[in-house]
């Protein structure tokens, strides 16, 4: 479990790095919006890295800080590494949205692209950290990342205190954000728990199989419009059995839903979001969840341009 206090003081840690995004309602589909595209960096992804990187002890952000991403992990890592002035590592697909490799870049960090998806990157991250002394940043397998990601949770609560009767609909690829938003919402004792689903795609469905069939061994994996949630989950990690304690499902949405609610976000909100994100609005949208009210988790806004172009154009 993740301690609550671990949330506050993530809370209290990150503040000064990150921003308060807009929760905004949808009167039409009783929806509320949580806009993490707003975040910096575009994505809530900051909120774990910096919470993690800001706990290290000195020689450890010094020793030099890897991770592996698709690119929002990556990118806060390397925003963070520049706050605390440590060098960053990113190990990524060579497949990796270009615009997000270009961020890391841009932010400060060594990007090294790896044959294969993004599992085979974060193997390759974690065997180069274990080989030369180096402090592995983990996107998911990791408690006080997890803590910074529940600090989203913590956020909306505050915001809207009602929503602890709602439906959250959060996407989960390794299932940090979920995990981490599970412990926000479970203090006080006495206070009703939001219902909590995660989503992720039907082409990547590696934590949805361990969560209703306890392995992913049997998984086989597609290209996804949804690159952030994508690529197994690492052996042992804490999100697996985190998961199953707090969250009350996990479904899967197709490729055509998560293309469609972009296009949704777009026109009928005015907000550029990810595929990573849209898997959650796609839920709500295409009757995959049918409560409401319902808390719509919008993780990310850093789609590759000619394909929001071409999904908004089309």
């Amino acid at each position: 479990m993740i301690p609550y206090n671990w949330i506050e003081e993530a809370a209290e840690r990150i503040a000064p790095h990150i921003r308060q995004t807009p929760l905004s309602y949808d009167a039409d589909n009783d929806l509320y919006l949580k806009w993490e595209n707003q975040q910096v960096t575009g994505s809530f992804k900051a909120r774990g890295a910096f919470n993690k990187v800001l706990s290290l002890q000195d020689w450890e952000r010094q020793a030099g800080l890897v991770t592996a991403s698709a690119g929002n992990h990556g990118q806060g890592v390397a925003l963070a590494g520049q706050k605390v002035g440590a060098p960053v590592v990113v190990f990524a697909s060579q497949h990796a949205t270009p615009a997000k490799i270009e961020a890391m870049r841009g932010l400060g960090a060594e990007v090294r692209l790896v044959a294969g998806g993004y599992g085979e990157a974060e193997q390759a991250g974690l065997d180069f950290a274990r080989q030369n002394g180096l402090t592995w940043v983990s996107p998911y397998n990791d408690g006080q990342v997890i803590a910074g990601q529940g600090t989203l949770g913590r956020e909306i609560l505050r915001q809207q205190p009602a929503l602890r009767q709602a439906t959250w609909i959060i996407p989960a690829g390794g299932g940090g954000l979920a995990c981490g938003i599970g412990a926000a919402t479970q203090l006080p004792d006495d206070a009703p728990r939001p219902a909590l689903l995660a989503v992720s795609s039907e082409a990547s469905p590696f934590l949805h199989a361990l969560y209703h069939r306890g392995t992913q061994a049997d998984v086989v994996e597609y290209p996804s419009l949804a690159d952030g949630l994508a690529g197994p989950v690492e052996a042992g990690s804490v999100t697996i059995p985190l998961a199953r304690t707090y969250l009350h499902d996990f479904i899967l949405v197709s490729e055509a839903e998560i293309a469609s609610a972009i296009v949704y976000a777009w026109q009928h909100y005015d907000q550029k979001i990810e595929g990573s994100a849209a898997v959650a609005l796609a839920a709500a949208l295409y009757q995959h969840v049918t409560a409401r009210p319902a808390v719509v988790i919008l993780t990310g806004g850093n789609i590759q341009p000619e394909l929001f172009q071409q999904l908004v154009g089309g």
